[in-house]
């Protein structure tokens, strides 16, 4: 082509005006498109996050200078920019503002099926959920942790009054199961239990039983916390009835399997909650899920609690759970070496050491009291069975625990009857008593006032048959 006829090609159109001098180029079509827009947003997203939200926002927006073609579908491009949206602010670190954007949306959720209105709530909330804990100036982990919880739990109450305004049940259910959750999560166990109470009559009378078995874990989850075992237990077995009745993802069923060792290690029974552990772990472990640490710690844990601390690092060696190696495995470890040396030491230095690990979790920490409580027993036994009379400090100084606590297990030990002895507080002294002999002659007599009982029934009998 000639240089004049492209000239002629590109020259304006008689009556148009001619572009200002130093003026940005004319948008592409493509750009300015409904679907090109959405393209040029998600490109950015991945290289800059903070330019491809101006861009979503003109799509769900609706501006009126994109141009809608008849290839685009405007709710599905719609619906792809309210994700890209709540990813990019995710990435921006502002979380909360997702919150907003939802409520911004209440409108635009009356005018889809309802299905994807529940797609899209149930996606925002999960993005939420996923969102990295940022802790403000002067916040401690555990404040911004508590803060992110209740963001969540605030975006879930608002989302069901919207849905009972709306009357959508199948959402508010859901929702209500999720904020039950959190709630769990946040150690508000009465408020989640009287949630998970109603929920669990409205969804039988749904027979909804995938939801149904969802809800009965989480009846599990706060009766274990609330201490109440024989109501957890109830729940998790209605929860593996409803269970074999349908089909269960592999996620829900590790789900399962790690709530059963839950409620069989508070049971003492460890061998069959370290069995559940095991499945658990693997089902989770296939799956990539982060919850096959912990499941890996409890396995480790029940070893211990069996008085098998020496399995704990072979279990930790094998190739499976070396994939899952890290701080979690480690505080474990310690707790097992400190059990093997029976030191007390070593276990409040393990305790110290990997506090989140082993104090944060409700599980584990309520299983190594009852651990330190038994090692504390049998050391302060040890250290007293020479002695008839010793001092407390002295005790204190060999244990190497503070005076006050001391004095106080004694004082158990002694009220509990697995100790012989007074304390002698004036003295600062524990005495011991030498444990006396059992009389024979007691019991003797005993036994023959039940035998002359048997006798003379028997004598009843036969001259009652005899009249």
């Amino acid at each position: 082509m000639t240089a004049a006829a492209m000239d002629e090609t590109t020259a304006a159109p008689p009556g148009a005006a001619a572009p200002a001098a130093g003026a940005a180029p004319a948008a592409t079509g493509e750009q300015s498109t409904l679907a090109g827009v959405l393209e040029r947003a998600d490109a950015l997203a991945v290289a800059s996050p903070a330019d491809a939200e101006p861009l979503y926002r003109r799509i769900i927006d609706g501006k009126s200078d994109l141009v809608v073609t008849p290839e685009d579908d405007v709710n599905a491009i719609k619906q792809a920019s309210i994700i890209g949206l709540a990813d990019v602010l995710i990435k921006c670190k502002r979380a909360s503002e997702v919150a907003t954007l939802t409520k911004t949306l209440h409108g635009y959720f009356a005018t889809i099926p309802k299905a994807k209105t529940a797609k899209l709530v149930r996606t925002l909330i999960d993005h939420v959920s996923a969102s990295e804990v940022t802790a403000e100036p002067g916040q401690s982990p555990e404040e911004a942790k508590a803060a992110h919880v209740k963001m969540q739990a605030d975006l879930c109450e608002q989302t069901i009054a919207w849905c009972r305004t709306e009357k959508r049940t199948f959402l508010r259910q859901r929702i209500q199961g999720r904020l039950a959750s959190l709630q769990l999560e946040a150690e508000q166990y009465t408020a989640a239990l009287s949630g998970i109470t109603e929920l669990l009559r409205e969804v039988k009378r749904l027979d909804d039983k995938a939801h149904l078995l969802e809800v009965q874990l989480l009846e599990c989850r706060a009766q274990h916390a609330l201490r109440n075992g024989p109501k957890a237990r109830a729940a998790l077995t209605a929860a593996r009835t409803t269970a074999n009745a349908i089909y269960v993802p592999l996620t829900l069923q590790a789900a399962i399997d790690m709530q059963a060792g839950v409620v069989s290690a508070e049971e003492k029974d460890y061998k069959t909650a370290y069995s559940y552990f095991y499945e658990a772990f693997e089902g989770f472990s296939s799956l990539g899920d982060s919850r096959a640490v912990s499941n890996l710690k409890y396995m480790l844990l029940c070893k211990i609690m069996v008085d098998l601390p020496g399995d704990v690092v072979s279990l930790s060696s094998t190739s499976t759970a070396l994939k899952h190696s890290g701080r979690e495995v480690d505080a474990m470890k310690a707790v097992a070496a400190a059990h093997s040396k029976r030191s007390l030491e070593g276990f409040e230095s393990a305790l110290n050491e990997y506090e989140v690990e082993l104090k944060q979790d409700a599980t584990v920490r309520t299983h190594l009291k009852v651990l330190y409580d038994t090692l504390l027993t049998g050391n302060l036994l040890r250290i007293i069975e020479p002695y008839s009379r010793v001092e407390i400090t002295h005790v204190a100084e060999l244990i190497q625990l503070p005076r006050a606590a001391v004095e106080s297990k004694l004082s158990q030990l002694i009220l509990d009857k697995k100790l012989n002895g007074i304390l002698d507080q004036g003295a600062g002294c524990l005495v011991v008593f030498d444990d006396a002999p059992v009389a024979k002659t007691y019991q003797y007599g005993i036994d023959t006032l039940t035998n002359m009982d048997k006798v003379l029934n028997t004598l009843f009998e036969k001259a009652a048959s005899l009249r």
